[in-house]
């Protein structure tokens, strides 16, 4: 039987460690068998559910000599596991796994998740690796056009993948309505209230602060704003938000990880993602569009392509505090649930799960061959 080995550096939360779990899954009902070289981490239970099988190595390093060390480890998995090919989605591990597809003489793709800063030339050699591969893909339309602007890559090897959204798992219908009622209260919202939610790790890049700004500026008691997400060792960054949401003078709640996102999209009224970075996808505004909300995104990166601006959702500046409130007072007297159900139609149209998963599989099987 045929193995497909994946390559990140740890299995946490987040939407490159939930794709390779859907792949591996995906691999598995193909016939393959999932590898996955990682650290490890909290979604572990999860692969293994999928049918993925994790090989524990060190692969967030950027020593040199452990990356040698795990690109030798992984050729000799190669040989001895019938790897017909190797798929890396992070630069640090994508060197070793670029080096041990070599060894193996075994096709070689990589995945852009995010986009790399290159301030000189070293960075920008370092970032290379992710286009020495036999096949690029791209998560959105955006991270293709900036990988062909940032590097000399033929664009025959680039193929756009855009991330999936498992349309069962995020589905309005599969959430009863007590479950809602009950994580609204523990957020602390009466039944009138309307809830402003941003999902993500509490990090400054998320756009936290601009929410809690916002919230500040709009000066509504009817609405509490829940940001749901855990500090990941950020403990400064945590406590800087807390002191705002401390004399903010509006409703804010700090609510820590969740592991039922599709009930924590249901039980917001609107959704906002507030990255003051361009995301390369941004899933916070795929899957909450899935799940019938209304949603608020920064006007840059994937989030074009997922939210249908005045349709599904509204853009807005990034960083744009007073925007950002704008937006929220807009949305409290539309027609939410319509944007709500253009939003999944969009999602199911061009972004599931099923369609993600086809046309990776398509894209190995070219390479691998008959």
């Amino acid at each position: 039987m045929s193995s497909i080995l994946q390559v990140v550096p740890a299995l946490n939360a987040g939407g490159v460690e939930r794709t390779v779990i859907e792949i591996a899954q995906a691999l598995k009902a193909a016939g393959f068998t999932p590898l996955v070289a990682s650290e490890g981490g909290r979604l572990e239970p999860e692969l293994a559910a999928a049918g993925g099988e994790l090989i524990r190595l060190q692969m967030s390093t950027k020593l040199p000599h452990t990356l040698i060390a795990n690109a030798l480890r992984l050729a000799t998995i190669a040989r001895e596991r019938g790897v017909t090919l190797i798929h890396a989605r992070s630069r640090a591990p994508a060197w070793s796994a670029l080096m041990a597809a070599r060894r193996a003489k075994v096709p070689f793709v990589t995945t852009y998740h995010g986009i790399y800063n290159a301030g000189n030339p070293l960075k920008r050699f370092y970032n290379s690796v992710m286009v020495r591969a036999d096949a690029v893909i791209a998560n959105s339309q955006w991270t293709a056009d900036h990988i062909l602007a940032e590097h000399k890559l033929d664009p025959q090897k680039l193929t756009v993948i855009p991330r999936g959204v498992d349309l069962a798992r995020f589905d309005p219908a599969g959430i009863a309505p007590d479950d809602v009622a009950g994580l609204r209260a523990e957020w602390g919202a009466k039944p009138d209230d309307i809830v402003v939610l941003l999902p993500g790790r509490l990090t400054r890049w998320k756009g936290q602060s601009v929410l809690i700004d916002a919230m500040a500026r709009l000066n509504n008691p009817r609405v509490l704003a829940v940001l749901l997400g855990d500090a990941q060792g950020r403990a400064a960054y945590e406590t800087e938000l807390r002191n705002a949401i401390a004399t903010c003078g509006a409703r804010v709640a700090l609510a820590g990880h969740a592991a039922d996102m599709p009930r924590a999209y249901l039980a917001a009224d609107i959704v906002v993602s507030a990255s003051t970075d361009p995301e390369a996808f941004g899933r916070v505004a795929a899957e909450a569009s899935a799940m019938g909300r209304a949603v608020i995104a920064t006007d840059h990166g994937g989030a074009r392509e997922t939210v249908l601006a005045g349709e599904s959702g509204l853009l807005v500046p990034p960083g744009d505090a007073g925007a950002l409130a704008g937006a929220i007072a807009q949305l409290l007297d539309a027609d939410r649930a319509a944007m709500g159900a253009r939003g999944r139609a969009h999602i199911a149209a061009r972004y599931s799960l099923e369609r993600m998963c086809a046309d990776t599989l398509a894209l190995y099987r070219k390479l691998i061959g008959p």
